[in-house]
Parts: structure tokens; sequence; C-alpha cells
């Protein structure tokens, strides 16, 4: 593979190769990664003004300012590597599967007497890893039969053949039960034990034929020896392997290696049905949902998915099928789209499983949204409101022993927070810690802001605290003319009152009640939103102060690197000569010097 750098308007320059080519915005960032069987035709496509295009990717093609390719001998390499790629770098404008679940897989460790265990973190070096498996509940059903097959160990013995030998170990209740032979006292060799070990590996490969095979092979054994109980059991592991074996088949055993992978699709999304089948028997099964980015056909969404499906899955299908017609073979991919028989089967098993996750999502989401509407017209009834109150500001100040007084303003919108909308202040006309001058003077900025920028006013108000402040509170709005246009309320934090203006009694909401619930997550935020600012002015002021002690550092000196480096930790982080440049040299020595004695204090 080679790769090469070009300018947008140098596109015509690219080779009519297959390969992969990388787009990337005037910061640098990679905004898309694609593969081509041509990578002129494709790149080209982009630019052709005479090509009809979406709108989307008219504004991707905007941003870009650097075109980099990386040739490949395949078509299919070039999906491999797309797809590698994409995993990677997670590229604004490219498709993903939104799924970000940390798979289940079954760990062979390496070590004597290898130990067979669940795992979610992959470590090579740790042993042999099988899966990922789609549930555990899959991954469990797959150990709960090898463990009732095989008499693979539990424990976490270091079974060297050197502490064997010394005796240091002693059989524990597994070996009296039957689920262990006690290799740790030395009864059990560990060649047959890595005998029994090489048939669990065929059944969590799926290779349940060649297990089967092995217990005929040792009950016909045993009883050509005259061991009948030991023919006996072997009889029963067959049995138990041939009923987990019908349990899974889902097609005829003759469909011996294949993938499944179906697409259904609206406007905006992309379900993906993909399963695995071999020898007739289904190991596994899995919903991905993609958004689309580039108003993308059913066709690149398919191939997309099934690439990534394929990766993560360790997919070694000799065949796939596919629900969609590809019109354009990809050399190195065996696609086929069946139209009878029991292959047919499968697809229309597949497309069942995608059509059935489309509705499952749609439904997800009109519950969650049936959910947020009946909060917040729970709310309305509640606290008998004029509208539904889908736009709700709530406020709040921090401030301890009067030092560094801030407010926060946090905003929900249709009862779920919209942080772009949240607010720091600092406190600036009031003197010492005064909580009711506080909040007019917040309450006073947010919504003389409001109104100057013609924006629409909240439909509630929250304060947290009680009576006092949202007296401040009603006396700011009342100030600005806009009292009696929006319901304000008080919420105390100690019984969970809800306070009127003008009423003496508060009024209680049932504690089990969503709208308390969704007024208590809006406090808190608010809480949590005010402590965070609160500690961080806190900890620059107290710099800034540290900063003052040194010699030849004043007030001026001080703020001036703070304005310039925005941060404590730039300062901390900045090297003399970028010091020097804001505050001269000698300024910038004597800071060095007091840095590094201070440093790791």
């Amino acid at each position: 593979m080679q790769s090469s750098s070009y300018s947008p308007e140098e596109y015509n320059q690219l080779p009519d190769h297959p390969g992969v080519y990388k787009y990337f915005n005037e910061s640098g960032d990679l905004i898309y990664v694609g593969k081509a069987k041509s990578l002129k035709k494709r790149v080209s496509s982009y630019f052709n003004k005479n090509t009809g295009v979406n709108l989307k990717t008219r504004r991707m093609v905007k941003e870009i300012r650097k075109i980099e390719i990386t040739l490949v001998n395949s078509e299919f390499d070039a999906l491999l590597l797309e797809n590698n790629l994409i995993k990677k770098s997670q590229p604004r404008y490219n498709i993903l599967l939104r799924d970000d679940k940390t798979y289940p897989y079954l760990l062979i460790t390496k070590e004597h007497f290898p130990r067979i265990f669940p795992t979610r973190k992959l470590i090579p070096k740790r042993g042999t890893y099988f899966g990922p498996f789609a549930s555990v509940k899959a991954m469990n059903n797959v150990l709960d039969l090898i463990r009732e097959l095989f008499t693979i160990r539990t424990c976490k013995l270091d079974l060297s053949p050197y502490k064997i030998d010394e005796g240091k170990y002693k059989v524990c209740l597994e070996y009296h039960i039957g689920n262990c032979q006690g290799p740790c006292v030395g009864k059990q060799a560990e060649v047959n034990y890595l005998k029994d070990l090489e048939q669990a590996k065929h059944i969590l490969k799926g290779n349940l034929g060649i297990a089967k095979s092995y217990f005929k092979q040792e009950m016909q054994a045993y009883a050509e020896s005259l061991e009948f109980e030991k023919a006996h059991r072997m009889k029963e592991k067959l049995d138990l392997l041939e009923k987990y074996q019908a349990k899974s088949l889902v097609a005829n055993p003759s469909i011996s290696n294949h993938d499944v992978c179906t697409l259904v699709s609206d406007e905006k999304y992309a379900y993906v049905n993909y399963m695995r089948v071999k020898n007739g028997s289904l190991i596994v099964s899995k919903n991905v949902e993609l958004k689309k980015k580039l108003d993308e056909s059913n066709e690149e969404l398919l191939i997309a998915a099934l690439i990534r499906l394929q990766d993560q899955f360790n997919s070694d299908a000799e065949e796939v099928l596919v629900n969609i017609d590809i019109t354009e073979p990809i050399e190195g991919l065996n696609l086929t789209m069946p139209k009878i028989g029991d292959k047919k089967k499968l697809i229309e098993l597949s497309t069942k499983n995608a059509l059935f996750y489309n509705k499952e999502k749609a439904l997800l989401q009109g519950l969650n949204q049936d959910k947020k509407d009946r909060v917040i017209r729970q709310l309305q009834q509640d606290l008998s409101l004029p509208e539904i109150p889908d736009h709700i500001e709530c406020f709040d100040n921090s401030n301890i022993q009067g030092t560094s007084p801030v407010a926060s303003m946090v905003c929900f919108l249709n009862g779920k927070p919209a942080v772009k909308e949240y607010r720091h202040y600092h406190i600036k006309t009031v003197e010492g810690p005064n909580d009711f001058a506080s909040m007019k003077e917040i309450v006073t900025r947010r919504y003389k802001r409001l109104m100057e920028e013609d924006k629409p006013l909240p439909k509630l108000i929250v304060i947290d605290g009680g009576k006092g402040q949202l007296s401040s509170a009603v006396e700011a709005l009342q100030d600005l003319g806009i009292y009696g246009k929006m319901p304000i309320i008080g919420i105390a934090k100690r019984l969970e009152e809800i306070y009127f203006p003008g009423d003496s009694y508060p009024i209680h909401i049932d504690k089990k009640s969503e709208s308390l619930r969704l007024l208590q997550r809006i406090r808190d935020e608010a809480h949590r939103f005010a402590i965070t600012f609160h500690r961080k002015v806190r900890s620059k002021n107290a710099f800034g102060t540290q900063l003052t002690a040194i010699p030849g550092i004043g007030e001026s000196t001080a703020n001036r690197l703070l304005s310039h480096f925005k941060s404590v930790k730039k300062i901390s982080q900045a090297t003399e000569e970028e010091l020097t440049e804001v505050i001269g040299s000698s300024r910038a020595k004597a800071l060095m010097e007091w840095k590094e004695k201070n440093k790791g204090a």
C-alpha cells in the first residue's frame, strides 16, 4: 500500500485504482473516509458541479481542504481498510453503528490446565478469546453446556507441575461432586485434560459435529471394552449435545458456514440484522441501527454494516446471504440474494428481526416522548400552571463564608437539560454574603438580556431557596415589568416545600410524584452547576493570591497572566519564554523560580 496527499483542486490527478480516500478540513481534522473501486472516478464525483448531490454532501465538500489516498490491491481490501479507519477515527460524516456495548467473550487461558471464563476485556497475551457473544445469556448457555460435558476446572490455582508434585493443594468441593477430576493433586494428567479442552474449543467455534463424533467414538470404545457405565455417560453427553443443537437449529444442517445480513430503512435511519449460521445452527444474532449522514443508498449502508459486524464477530463465512440486490459485485465478498429454499427462509427470518427492531425502536422513542409529555403535564396540573412548562429555568447562588460569590442558571426544555442554554454568573453589585440581593441581580441580568435580544421567556422559573430568595426574584421581575407574564416558584431543600409569591403557606407535592422528581432534578442540577463554578473561581482566586505574594508580581500582573493564558493550569504549564512575552523577563524568571520551588506542593 502507498499513501499520498492532494488538494481538492488536484482531484483529476488521482489514479484510476482501488483505494481509500480521506477528507480533512481546515483544522486538519479527518471528516470523512471512503472506499472506491476507482479513486479518480469516485472522488471527482464529489466535486463535479453537474452531479446532483444532496445538501449534506455539498456542505461536507465545502469543508474539504486536503485529500489523502491509500492504494490497495482490491475493492475488498479497500472495504477492510475503510472499516478500520472509521472505527479508529469516527469521522463526522461517516455512518457509525449506534451501539456502545462492550460484548462478552469466553477466554481459554494460557497456563497449565487452562481455565474457561467470561470476560469483557481483550488482553491477547492472556490466552485465546472466543466471541464476542451478542448477549450474556447466549454466552452462559454455551459455558453451561461445556461444563456439563467436560470437567474443566474453575479454581484459580497455579497448577505448574512442580507445585502439584510438592503437594501444595488439596481437592475442593468441585472434585467431590464430580465437576473436576482433581488435577491439583495429580489425579488427572494434563494431556487428558487438554484432550477435553480441544473438544470444548470446537463447540465454541460452532463445530458441534466434531464434538459429536468425539463422544460417539468414546462411547463405542468403552462399549467394546465392556465398560458400559462409562459408555452410558458418553451417551448422555452425546444426547445433551444433540439436544443443544436441536434448540439452535434454524435451517438445513447443510448450510454450513454462512452469514445473513438484512436491512430495512426509513428517511433518517437504517436497521440491520446480522446472523451467523454454522451447520444449520444460529450462533450469533445481532441488531444494529445506523444514522444516515450523506443520503447513502441501502446498498452502501448494508455493505458498511456487514463489514463492521463481520470484523466485530470474527466471521470466516464462505457466503453472505442478503436481502438487497447488490448491483456491483465486490471481489472477495461472496454475496447472494436467494430466491427459494432454506436460504430464502433465513433471509425472511433475518428481515423479520430487522423489522421488529425498527418497530421496537419507534415504540421506545414514542414511550420516552409520552413519558416526557406526561411528566411536564403532571407538573402543570400539580402547580396549576396556565401553560405546559416545556421551558423551565432554575437559579441558584453559591458562596462559602462570603468568598467568590457566583450563581448559575440551568434550562430544561421538554423535561430534558438544554446544556447549551446553561449560564454562569459572577455577582457584580453585591458586597459580602447576601443571597437575596445576589438572586435579584442574576434574575434581573438574565431576563433583561432575553428582552433585549427578543428571545422567548420561560414557561416556569424555579428559585432554589425559600420565601426570601423568591421575593428577591419577584422584585427583579417587577422592576423589569414582566412579573405575572410567567409563573415563578421557590423550592426549599429541607422539606421540598413549593412556595408561590404572596402565599404564606407552601404546597407539598406527593413525594412519589414524577413532577416533584423533575423539580428536584432541575434544582440539583442548578446547585451542581453553581458549586462547580464556585470551586473553579475560588481556585483561580487562590492562585491569584499566591501569585501576588511573589516579589515583583502584583495584582495587575496576575490579572494579565490570567487574561492571557485563560486558566491556572495553562499558567502552571507555560515556559519561561511564553511568560516573558506577557510579563517581561524579570517577572517571568521570578515566577519560574516560584513554580520550581512549589512543584508538587
